[in-house]
């Protein structure tokens, strides 16, 4: 949620301690995003969480509103009041841009959770989001914050912060995440002609605020498709699929993304399938391989040989891929599972603030999938 006031002013700031852990604030601590980065961040060996806003509970213990982080000590605040070395934002769309030009001119870097930071040209935003952006000259900024896709921008982008500049990274959605941790392979091959894309989340993607067709009598016992045509994620997924194909020299259909998102009744994961028409005929043996190049020694990505169930990555910050070829069609099946609130989300934060701060890249993020 939106806090009134983001940061005091300089002079009512705590002084600092260069002997302690990197002060992380999280501002927006209330919502589901927020829950999880203050669980993550509870073990984080490098980090410490100072401060927690979260609009209409300043004074109230963390517990009260996330219960699973009891014994964190922390009371929500309507600002940060202490000075912090960087922050997690999980604000409302439009919030973020609103506030991070002050936050960076303090020298605090940024993890926008939200949309405000993820897409490089500003009119796009008032298309997918409908609001005009109030800070485009950061834009170019930003880094896309998928370690997998970006990593070297992540690096330079902790040079950079250790020179005195603040480093802005826009997160990634959840479903672009899944699918195109899923694709990145075949993009980057030049492979995708035409895509097609079906994906499931369950109901914590929506977030935590109260809504009538978000209610347990609603969404048990049914599927609903969402966001027909028009969903904002289809903006990151082709943006960074365009990214990757260009140069290659093929057709990329990549701006002819079908993108076609579902409700599906369960609490957490996101399953993305990607349909491929390829640009020319590959067999299985060429996919293995190619997938094989792109995710050898990536710390949370697996590619399996089998479909992979939402269940198998569930509260950890793990990616299963799994891509075939059907010979029968032509096309290439390409499966992306992982937990939305976790990869999909804060996990993902997490990952990227560990580059930036030059931490090790699974500081904090280590915990298996929980099961059954």
């Amino acid at each position: 949620m939106a806090s009134s006031t983001i940061v005091p002013a300089p002079d009512t700031l705590a002084p600092a301690d260069p002997r302690a852990p990197i002060r992380v604030g999280i501002v927006g601590a209330t919502g589901y995003v927020g829950g999880e980065l203050l669980r993550i961040l509870a073990r984080h060996p490098s980090a410490t969480v100072v401060a927690a806003t979260g609009r209409g509970r300043d004074g109230a213990p963390v517990e009260t509103v996330h219960p699973h982080v009891t014994g964190s000590g922390l009371t929500l605040t309507s600002e940060l009041d202490v000075e912090v070395d960087a922050v997690f934002l999980a604000l409302p769309h439009g919030v973020a841009a609103t506030v991070v030009p002050g936050l960076l001119d303090r020298g605090i870097t940024v993890i926008d959770q939200g949309p405000d930071f993820r897409l490089r040209n500003a009119a796009d935003y008032p298309a997918w989001y409908g609001f005009e952006h109030p800070a485009p000259e950061l834009l170019g900024r930003a880094v896309f914050g998928l370690p997998e896709l970006h990593r070297g921008e992540l690096v330079r982008a902790a040079a950079s912060r250790a020179s005195g500049t603040a480093a802005l990274v826009g997160s990634p959605g959840c479903y672009p995440t899944a699918t195109l941790l899923a694709l990145a392979p075949l993009a980057r091959a030049g492979l995708i002609a035409d895509l097609v894309v079906d994906a499931k989340s369950g109901v914590s993607g929506a977030g935590r605020e109260a809504r009538a067709e978000m209610l347990f009598s609603e969404v048990n016992e049914s599927v609903r498709a969402y966001g027909v045509f028009n969903h904002r994620h289809t903006a990151e997924i082709e943006q960074e699929l365009g990214i990757l194909a260009a140069g290659t020299g093929a057709e990329s259909g990549v701006a002819r993304l079908d993108f076609l998102p579902h409700l599906i009744p369960m609490t957490r994961g996101i399953l993305s399938s990607g349909h491929v028409r390829t640009t020319r005929p590959v067999d299985q043996s060429e996919l293995d391989a190619l997938y094989a190049d792109a995710y050898a020694g990536e710390p949370f990505v697996d590619v399996v040989g089998a479909p992979p169930a939402t269940k198998q990555v569930t509260g950890s910050n793990r990616a299963r891929v799994f891509v075939r070829h059907d010979p029968r069609t032509g096309r290439v099946l390409a499966l992306g599972a992982i937990d939305n609130l976790v990869k999909g989300a804060a996990g993902q934060g997490v990952q990227a603030f560990n580059l930036v701060f030059g931490l090790p890249e699974t500081a904090g993020l280590e915990a298996l999938p929980l099961a059954p």
